[in-house]
């Protein structure tokens, strides 16, 4: 068994002798000469190399949220005085390199998208209704679009879901109408995917801004104003059958967590491609406020045990999808803990591993989870942020959720396949493209490292390297200029064992290529 909450036999560390020989038929021994240790005492993590199911590049998804006075986020984000996006930003953002960018979220539900349209001096200021403030609305479809352009990202779009039918939210207290119908969401997809659309070109955009992925609002279960589920489901096929209109080639992204999702299916299942989930908890004391400086062991074992929680909340969800095989998107996910919204905890190397091994989770679970999240993108202070903006001044900086998302996504294969063995401290995952072989291994000890030889069955490894995060995990990341969890390369001997330290993310790459 391998991490103290994960029962599934694909990750561990099996005792065996090591190996003297390799032949055709045997299992090829893999190496890291890093802090010592007998390769032949140490226990055995063997990768099985057949492809079980292919895994989405999309399980990486970041998201920008317009976050008003509660984070600067997105007009922090952008440049006012030369109307571009912060270099530091987009610096800071190729580091992290996402597949996908979502956009919208609650913003969604009182966003009219033509306002952050067309020329700047006319674009009307917006009240955010839930964040607080004003939005500029300098920021719009095109911006966002760019962004994603600039850091190589496929796009995803929330839509404005009538409001999701809540009151509060289609009027605002000036008595302007903010529910947005399904005519808007159709003319918002043609606006930006239809090389004709005469709209756009007259805005100077000749090329299309190609969104290819919409989701239907953000989180339509969850308040009793909102829609019920039978109305859900008919503007769900109202507001695709509509936007398919536009481009029959998007996909959509329907609602269906809240215990939604087999009638969702059964009623609209034909007309969407995914169905979305959140899961935002609080993992519980001694985390919340300032708590969790008073007994960092204890703060350690709750990081390490809230997987439990997630991987409930992604097995209910499978449970109810499980017959049809349908594709999900747990498009929001990260903690709650209360405390300062500069939230020192998350800035912390502890929760950098805890949701290292949220990622271990999604791929295990890949054959089903195709879109996946965890944090909120960018901000001057929220405390759930991948990436911190310093104001007025100083430099963008990834915090340490961001540390191990890019560290997965720069090292991860195509095919999950399965690993085998198991001690109670190493959390592994194993994938491949081609002859190329990955491992992400988080080491759920505190205080001391694991040592352990790895095998390949039936194939001959070529050439082995690691890329690790190592740090205290009470450290810090204060600033871009004072990062303690910088990613360590190393190349490896083959045939002998790899030692892993105390609280760290590792992604090893193995070559087997002739």
């Amino acid at each position: 068994m391998n991490g103290p909450t994960i029962s599934s036999t694909e990750n561990g560390v099996l005792s065996r002798r090591r190996m003297i020989q390799l032949t055709m038929a045997a299992t090829a021994g893999l190496a890291s000469g890093a802090a010592g240790g007998d390769a032949g005492e140490a226990p055995v993590l063997r990768i099985d190399p057949k492809p079980l199911f292919e895994l989405s590049p999309w399980l990486y998804l970041q998201f920008m949220e317009p976050l008003g006075v509660t984070d600067g986020s997105v007009e922090a984000s952008w440049d006012h005085m030369k109307n571009r996006w912060r270099p530091d930003l987009i610096e800071a953002t190729k580091e992290l390199a996402p597949p996908m960018m979502r956009w919208g979220g609650l913003f969604s539900a009182y966003y009219h998208w033509r306002q952050g349209m067309g020329p700047r001096p006319a674009r009307k200021p917006m009240q955010n209704l839930v964040w607080g403030g004003m939005e500029s609305n300098q920021v719009g479809t095109a911006e966002f679009v760019d962004f994603c352009q600039q850091v190589k990202a496929d796009a995803l779009m929330c839509v404005n879901f009538e409001s999701e039918g809540d009151p509060q939210w289609a009027t605002n207290p000036l008595g302007e109408s903010r529910a947005g119908n399904a005519q808007e969401a159709a003319e918002w997809v043609d606006y930006c995917n239809n090389p004709e659309n005469k709209e756009r070109i007259a805005h100077g955009f000749k090329k299309p801004l190609p969104i290819k992925v919409w989701q239907l609002g953000n989180e339509t279960s969850y308040g009793p104003r909102r829609f019920q589920r039978d109305a859900a489901i008919a503007k769900t096929i109202e507001f695709s059958k509509a936007m398919r209109k536009a481009d029959p080639s998007i996909k959509l992204i329907a609602w269906g967590d809240s215990g939604w999702a087999p009638t969702m299916l059964e009623g609209a299942g034909e007309h969407v491609d995914y169905l979305a989930f959140h899961n935002l908890f609080d993992p519980g004391h001694p985390l919340s406020d300032e708590e969790f400086r008073k007994d960092p062991a204890a703060t350690w074992s709750t990081l390490m045990d809230s997987v439990k929680q997630q991987e409930k909340k992604i097995r209910e969800m499978r449970q109810q999808v499980e017959g049809r095989k349908f594709p999900l998107a747990l498009t929001e996910c990260h903690f709650t803990m209360r405390g300062r919204n500069r939230c020192d905890l998350n800035s912390a190397w502890a929760v950098g591993v805890a949701y290292a091994r949220f990622m271990n989770l999604h791929e295990r679970h890949g054959d089903l989870l195709k879109i996946a999240n965890i944090g909120d993108f960018c901000g001057t202070r929220w405390q759930t942020n991948v990436i911190m903006l310093p104001t007025p001044g100083g430099k963008a900086y990834i915090m340490p959720v961001g540390k191990v998302a890019a560290l997965y996504r720069k090292h991860s294969g195509r095919d999950f396949v399965k690993v085998s063995g198991g001690t109670n401290d190493l959390d592994v995952t194993a994938s491949r493209t081609g002859d190329t072989y990955f491992l992400h291994v988080v080491n759920t000890n505190r205080t001391h490292s694991q040592t352990v030889r790895l095998t390949l069955d039936g194939v001959v490894a070529r050439s082995l390297k690691s890329f690790q995060i190592s740090a205290d995990p009470e450290a810090e990341i204060m600033s871009a200029e004072k990062d303690p969890m910088k990613v360590k390369e190393q190349t490896h001997v083959v045939g002998e064992a790899i030692t892993f330290p105390a609280a760290s993310v590792t992604a090893v790459e193995v070559d087997a290529g002739a």
